[in-house]
């Protein structure tokens, strides 16, 4: 496979098309192809894995901070940081295929460099940070919350608004709850989707966000919302779908 073949596919695996290749091809050439190929420091892909940690970063920080209002700075220290730490980029990294595209010397080749979760996690770092400078922040935010894994409720952090709002309406003896979540049509990254929380076949809530894990926890907080303002009968109705809103 041709170099230009090689980034024809990736660009169709990640779903987004470079207006500078190059930025593309470096953010796949690790330091060692480049010493053994004599380019220049310049050519390989540790410049744009320093930029793209800074953007995820803020990227992340951004979504934990709409998605969990209520949580104090350490906690949500802790969580983006179980987000962004070395084995959880390499497993996103996995899952898109990166390894098989990465530009490797015969050294790092031998010793099973495609594998490993330092040059995994930084090329998805250079990934991202090629991504912004290609196509800006809409460009990369689009990518990242597509494949980041913001597996949070899997870190055991904290109880996070969807368990909250299950155990509360299971004590209250409604077992079933689902969530019907859609992608809007408009160009608003921060309200990009909209969830719908129902309990048997009522909506008692919905919420929008810039991921449908974001959607579906704005619209379990805004039932559980609901149910206190009910509770101490100042109850409105923002955040919640309308009384006729039912599923059959």
């Amino acid at each position: 496979m041709t170099d230009e073949q090689r980034l024809k596919t990736v660009q169709e695996a990640i779903k987004y098309t470079f207006k500078d290749p190059e930025l593309l091809a470096r953010a796949l050439r690790h330091s060692s192809y480049v010493n053994e190929h004599s380019m220049t420091h310049l050519d390989c892909n540790e410049r744009l894995e320093f930029l793209g940690d800074a953007v995820l970063e803020i990227a992340i920080s951004w979504m934990l901070y709409d998605t969990y209002p209520d949580l104090p700075e350490g906690e949500l220290t802790k969580m983006r940081a179980g987000l962004v730490c070395e084995p959880a980029l390499a497993d996103d990294a996995r899952k898109l295929g990166i390894g098989d595209w990465l530009q490797l010397g015969k050294g790092e080749e031998k010793t099973g460099g495609r594998e490993k979760d330092s040059l995994l996690s930084d090329a998805m770092e250079a990934l991202i940070g090629a991504v912004f400078l290609d196509g800006g922040s809409r460009a990369v935010n689009a990518f990242i919350y597509r494949y980041i894994s913001f597996d949070i409720e899997g870190q055991g952090f904290f109880r996070d608004r969807k368990t909250e709002l299950q155990e509360r309406l299971q004590g209250s003896g409604r077992t079933e709850i689902r969530y019907v979540t859609e992608e809007l049509s408009h160009d608003d990254q921060e309200n990009a989707y909209l969830s719908k929380v129902y309990s048997e076949k009522h909506c008692i809530g919905q919420g929008t966000g810039r991921s449908k894990k974001a959607a579906q926890q704005n619209a379990a907080h805004n039932a559980l919302l609901l149910m206190k303002q009910q509770e101490q009968g100042t109850a409105d109705r923002e955040g919640v779908c309308r009384p006729e809103e039912e599923t059959k």
